[in-house]
């Protein structure tokens, strides 16, 4: 009820004239989007002269302005000529100028003037002229000495708003409006000499703003205005004590032929008699919305304030804001009892530094309590309250410390709404509370609450603002609010987004400005119902920790509040600063288990891929021969040149058996004699000396080539090799010479063939590596080609010795170049 008086009561717009501000001035804003609805081609222009301290009008006018401000000025004077060229002009504010005389006929040429402003000048006469659209006039805090009304004010039948001033009222004056039906009339007066009563009634008006002068007799005033309006508002109340006495004893019969049902005092200073004297009349009246802003009381009493008579009202709200208190020497029990007996629907004393409130011992009938901007402590709950009807508390910004004593007295009453913002509201875990079931909307933020105001919370809660206070977590053994659907923990110090396993309806969150680093998996799992979330402003972690609130964020469509501009990265460093939008962490690298089973199905498939290079392209060989060929370069690259300077004659004898020569030659010999014929060739057959025995014959080829081959088979193991078993258990070849040996493996020979009498070539197979001759002709160019890696030399003929030359790059050997070789006969 008293929510929708106040909005009742707001003007749409105010002007900056002084005069205006309580007169409904939203006229201008009307006047314009008529405007623009009967002429939606037109562009409206305004002129802007306000406090440019002008003297006169200014010329250079542009013929299409529809609005002119030439407020706070200098001009004295208008002429005819000042607004004749302005014939699309509809508003015009001439407010807090010099002006002392005005001839409404100076506006003949302006047929679409809506509203015209002279308030706050000097002027002391008006000349009237018939302007049959105007709609707002305002001639309030001048110098007239009689209301400025005549016979041609009452021909402008549109008039919405007049404003009036004058120093004497009479009835003749406002009978010559009184066909009128108005929605405003504002009485600014500068003075006020003479009013004669029963002036005011003759109005037919909505509202009646009366602002005072000083020292002006308010009692008949009010008298008057109650009987006028529907909305009566005062302002600038300063009473003295013997005229208000003299009225206020008097028995007023005004009930029957009032009509104010909402008055409004503001900027009163009186004494509490007065205060008291007023309640009084309007008790009886037929106002049910009583507002008295700004107003200062105190002083000596002198009047019983236990009889006040309560009875024969229809009074539902009354509100007192912005109360001061000169010397005050009454109980101030006598004070808040005479507004608690009153026994009304919505009262209101806020901002009126009140320490402390009474009520009557018997129920009453409040349903809206407000309380707010005083200095009430816990002291006002310690004595029982009767309020069963009281659905609305508001005690905001007071000195309450303990949120359980609220609940004891709440627990009588049928509260629906409570505002306890801005106190000093603790709550400790071994304190009891006891909520009435109705309560579904509570404000808690702006005070001092940890963790444990969870467990002191109304069941059937629907709304609950908890910013602003001391709260970490939401524990997690609390009561369940399944009807919670709002929930505020802003400004508070959250780590962590809080779950939703207590309140599974939730709809809204707001936790922006905490300390929160990333998201639980609670939230996820248990807050699937909300639509609105506002987490921004917080100190984000982007780790894999957040990307399913990042995920959230972006395709929410609406759901994040400030998204994206409020959620930025703060840690790591590297992403400080960065837009939560701008971050990507994809899925494989935060998913341990979609990561393991990539890696798992890239291994297979690697492993797939290297089973089938194996079983038809003999994968395993080729690497073999690769990893030989590589060792061997390695080999040569480490050898220096002392090792290579030797006294030989052959770059290679070839060593093998009978049963293996075909392959000798017309294979390995040919191969190694493919191009120039500079490689020499040392064979056993035609070398031998027959005063020595074969071993001798052996040991003097190996002594005199660069390097020997030695072709393997299971033939050569058993007719061949004990011939070199001494020589090479003699030289301990494995440590001196071992790069000196090239075997080539034609045919496998098992470990477990060779004889245990050849230790040594156990060994060589065991430690040397070999190439073994392939028996797919397709591989044969690879091993041909670490075969003249592992040769690697060059006999020079002018020395008569063999001495190294650096050999064909890798990638010479692999396009295919070859080393030539001569067949020789040991010498």
């Amino acid at each position: 009820m008293e929510d929708a008086m106040v909005q009742h009561l707001e003007p749409g717009f105010h002007s900056k004239c002084d005069s205006i501000n309580t007169l409904g001035f939203e006229f201008i804003f009307l006047v314009h989007v008529s405007g623009a609805s009967e002429l939606p081609e037109e562009k409206e222009l305004t002129a802007n002269f306000s406090s440019m301290s002008l003297r006169k009008v200014p010329e250079d006018l542009t013929p299409i302005t529809t609005t002119l401000d030439l407020s706070y000025n200098l001009l004295s004077q208008l002429q005819h000529s000042d607004f004749r060229s302005l014939s699309k002009l509809k508003v015009l504010i001439l407010c807090h100028n010099r002006i002392q005389e005005l001839d409404i006929k100076t506006f003949e040429f302006n047929k679409e003037l809506r509203y015209l402003d002279v308030s706050n000048n000097r002027l002391k006469r008006v000349a009237w002229f018939s302007l049959a659209g105007l709609r707002h006039l305002d001639l309030s805090f001048n110098d007239f000495d009689t209301v400025p009304i005549f016979v041609e004010t009452g021909n402008v039948s549109h008039l919405e708003t007049l404003g009036l001033s004058g120093a004497k009222i009479q009835k003749s004056d406002f009978q010559k409006i009184a066909h009128l039906h108005l929605n405003t009339v504002f009485l600014g007066l500068r003075t006020l000499s003479h009013y004669e009563e029963g002036s005011l009634p003759i109005l037919n008006t909505t509202k009646l703003h009366i602002a005072l002068p000083v020292n002006t007799n308010f009692w008949v005033l009010l008298h008057d205005g109650i009987k006028t309006s529907k909305i009566l508002e005062v302002t600038n109340i300063d009473l003295q004590k013997s005229q208000f006495t003299s009225y206020g004893s008097q028995q007023n019969p005004i009930l029957e032929n009032a009509k104010t049902s909402i008055l409004l005092l503001n900027k009163v200073d009186l004494s509490w008699d007065d205060l008291f004297l007023i309640f009084q009349l309007v008790w009886h009246t037929s106002v049910e919305y009583f507002q008295i802003q700004h107003v200062t009381f105190g002083g000596k009493v002198y009047l019983d304030h236990n009889s006040f008579d309560y009875s024969n009202t229809v009074m539902r709200t009354i509100k007192l804001e912005h109360v001061h208190f000169r010397i005050f020497n009454i109980p101030q029990e006598s004070v808040y009892l005479l507004f608690t007996k009153m026994d009304v629907e919505n009262l209101t004393i806020s901002d009126a530094q009140m320490p402390h409130m009474l009520f009557p011992m018997y129920p009453t009938r409040f349903q809206y309590l407000n309380f707010a901007n005083n200095i009430l402590t816990d002291d006002v709950f310690k004595k029982s309250i009767q309020l069963p009807h009281l659905k609305t508390l508001i005690l905001k910004d007071n000195k309450l410390e303990t949120l359980s004593l609220v609940s004891y007295f709440a627990s009588n009453t049928s509260l629906r709404h409570l505002d306890l913002s801005e106190n000093l509201l603790q709550h400790e875990n071994d304190e009891n509370c006891l909520w009435p079931e109705t309560l579904v909307t509570m404000n808690l933020s702006f005070n001092k609450f940890a963790d444990s105001v969870f467990r002191c919370l109304p069941r059937n809660i629907q709304i609950l603002d908890l910013n602003s206070n001391k709260i970490q977590t939401v524990p997690k053994e609390i009561t369940h609010l399944t009807s919670l659907r709002e929930l505020n923990l802003a400004f508070n110090f959250l780590t962590d987004l809080p779950g939703c396993s207590h309140f599974r309806r939730l709809l809204v969150l707001n936790v922006e400005m905490n300390l929160i680093l990333s998201s639980s998996l609670d939230f996820f799992q248990s807050c699937q119902e909300i639509k609105t979330l506002n987490a921004g402003r917080n100190p984000f972690r982007c780790t894999c920790e957040l990307r399913d609130f990042i995920q959230l964020g972006k395709y929410s469509e609406g759901m994040m509040v400030g998204w994206s501009d409020s959620y930025i990265c703060e840690y790591p460093s590297n992403l400080k600063g960065t837009q939560l939008k701008d971050v990507h962490l994809p899925e494989i690298s935060c998913n341990t288990g979609l990561l393991i089973v990539t890696i798992v199905v890239i291994m297979l498939v690697l492993g797939m891929a290297v089973a089938f290079c194996c079983l038809h392209f003999d994968l395993p060989w080729y690497l073999r021969m690769l990893c030989q060929w590589t060792q061997t370069w390695l080999r040569v690259r480490k050898t220096t040149q002392e090792q290579l300077k030797r006294s030989v004659q052959f770059h290679v004898f070839i060593s093998y058996s009978e049963h293996d020569s075909a392959w000798v030659k017309y294979e390995l010999i040919p191969s190694l004699e493919k191009e120039d014929g500079s490689v020499l060739i040392c064979l056993h057959e035609g070398n031998s000396d027959p005063g020595q025995s074969m071993t001798e014959d052996t040991i003097n080829c190996i002594e005199k080539s660069y390097k020997s081959i030695f072709v393997l088979s299971p033939s050569f193991v058993q007719t061949e090799w004990c011939h070199y078993e001494p020589y090479f258990a003699h030289r301990n070849l494995f440590h001196e010479s071992l790069d000196y040996i090239i075997l080539i493996l034609l045919e496998r020979i098992p470990l477990y063939c060779i004889p245990t009498r050849y230790p040594k070539l156990k060994a060589l197979m065991e430690k040397k590596a070999y190439l073994e001759w392939p028996q797919d002709r397709r591989k044969c160019g690879l091993f041909w080609a670490n075969l003249r890696a592992a040769l690697h030399v060059n006999l020079l003929d002018t020395t008569g010795t063999c001495e190294l030359q650096t050999f064909t790059e890798l990638n010479e050997v692999f396009r295919g170049s070859a080393v030539s070789l001569i067949r020789t006969d040991c010498l």
